[in-house]
């Protein structure tokens, strides 16, 4: 969260910090930060009397490497002081966390996407998972678990054996800025374009969502793939540049936060055609946002999106294509999409998100 970047855990921790924080203010949080290189993180909720913020400057390499292989330093001595102790760790993302036996540790599991998918992971995301984080251990220590989804729950249970009683299922949030909103160009788009947003990478599906571009009947319309470059976003670039409708696919870059609602609003459609997903934002947001959306029937995107998109196979090009053709010509369902997404998105909230959060760490 210190990065800049804005990836699924980094929209989990802040939004569910700045919801959980103030919910109780009896309660007392102390957040571990610790970076080599510092950034300001001017988030309002670091302000909060009942918040302390304890500043560490242990490079990362080396404190994960003490943590994984000699169960040092304690991350709740590190927090406590004279008068008090933790009660209770809280890891937003699966990652080594040494504590006592005083401390309960509750941590919370986004996806096991490497586990079903390791080839869209470079070697060194891999070994790092394998080496420094040993997430089936980490599963299996923890007094509680939080899974976005019930996809990732099953995955902890089928894949690492973890026991359910000891896994809750929370929904993440969608925030008050994803409304439709009257909007403004800021960023250099096409008039009528297909929006992908997210991390430019394999998982995602871009290399098949650019063929099933190129099969669209439309040419006025356009395909603007925003978000920062991830793993092995090299072959997505260059299957773009060698594409027959070069001419007609967008790039971003990075987008910042408060744009979001702005870009989603510019689109006729939304395309989210990832293999893999431990919740996936980008749906619910354009939802939020009044946007049509056309996502994958895997893992737990049909659980955020429901019956509010058009479902299709992500391995089916033909099938993507024609849901693309189908949503930019149809008006009727294109309004049936936008109303049952508007409604949709209303049952996701960061303020619930945040309640059944303390109440795992209260138990």
């Amino acid at each position: 969260m210190a990065r800049g970047t804005r990836t699924g855990v980094e929209e989990y921790t802040i939004n569910l910090l700045s919801h959980l924080l103030p919910l109780e203010l009896e309660n007392s949080y102390r957040l571990f930060y610790n970076a080599f290189n510092k950034v300001n993180l001017g988030y309002n909720w670091l302000d909060f009397n009942n918040v302390q913020l304890k500043d560490f400057r242990i490079p990362n390499r080396l404190f994960f490497g003490l943590a994984r292989y000699f169960n040092q330093p304690k991350i709740d001595k590190l927090l406590s002081n004279s008068r008090s102790s933790l009660d209770v760790y809280f890891n937003p993302h699966f990652f080594v966390a040494p504590l006592t036996n005083k401390c309960k540790k509750v941590i919370t599991f986004h996806d096991l996407s490497f586990e079903h998918y390791p080839e869209f992971f470079s070697w060194r995301k891999r070994g790092w998972q394998r080496i420094l984080m040993n997430t089936k251990q980490e599963a299996s220590k923890a007094d509680q678990i939080i899974a976005v989804s019930e996809s990732t729950k099953n995955d902890l249970i089928n894949l690492y054996g973890i026991d359910h009683k000891k896994i809750k299922v929370i929904y993440s949030g969608v925030g008050k800025q994803f409304q439709p909103l009257k909007v403004k160009k800021r960023y250099h788009l096409p008039e009528k374009f297909i929006l992908y947003f997210g991390t430019i990478e394999p998982r995602k599906n871009l290399i098949g969502l650019i063929k099933a571009f190129e099969l669209l009947k439309d040419k006025d319309c356009k395909l603007v793939m925003a978000g920062a470059n991830g793993w092995l976003y090299q072959d997505i670039l260059k299957t773009a540049q060698q594409s027959k409708r070069s001419q007609d696919i967008f790039f971003t870059g990075f987008v910042r936060e408060e744009d979001k609602p702005y870009l989603y609003n510019l689109a006729q459609v939304f395309v989210y055609p990832s293999f893999f997903e431990g919740f996936g934002f980008p749906p619910l947001e354009a939802m939020a946002c009044g946007i049509p959306v056309i996502t994958s029937i895997n893992s737990s995107i049909s659980e955020v999106v429901g019956e509010a998109g058009i479902m299709i196979n992500p391995k089916n090009i033909d099938e993507l294509a024609w849901a693309m053709e189908t949503v930019l010509i149809d008006s009727n369902l294109r309004e049936r999409l936008i109303k049952k997404g508007l409604k949709q998105a209303q049952s996701f909230s960061w303020q619930e998100c945040a309640r059944k959060t303390l109440e795992i760490l209260k138990e």
